[in-house]
């Protein structure tokens, strides 16, 4: 996915909830393959027009994560002004261990 397409993708809005991107979650979504980011743009997509039924919190922290087949997002939900910020995006066997 280039560039352009992940800046678009950072300014979109669905639903009432807006979609954030931080630097490293636009990383992430590049580095993957282009049928696999669209997949997950399409899922979060989906997703922004009712979070609280397909995002789950992850225990002991704020962020929430969504699944996509065999991919993580990792996102903070902010209930005051219906945004959610994603942060990270990767396979699921790494997502984890690379928070922070």
């Amino acid at each position: 996915m280039s560039g352009r397409n992940s800046k678009m993708a950072a300014a979109r809005k669905d639903g009432p909830w807006h979609i954030k991107w931080t630097h490293r979650a636009l990383k992430d979504l590049d580095s993957l393959d282009h049928q696999v980011a669209r997949r997950i743009l399409r899922k979060l997509e989906g997703a922004a027009a009712e979070p609280a039924r397909f995002f789950s919190r992850l225990a002991g922290s704020d962020d929430h994560k969504l699944r996509i087949g065999d991919f993580r997002l990792l996102a903070l939900l902010s209930h005051d002004t219906a945004t959610i910020l994603v942060e990270r995006v990767d396979h699921r066997s790494r997502i984890y261990e690379r928070r922070g």
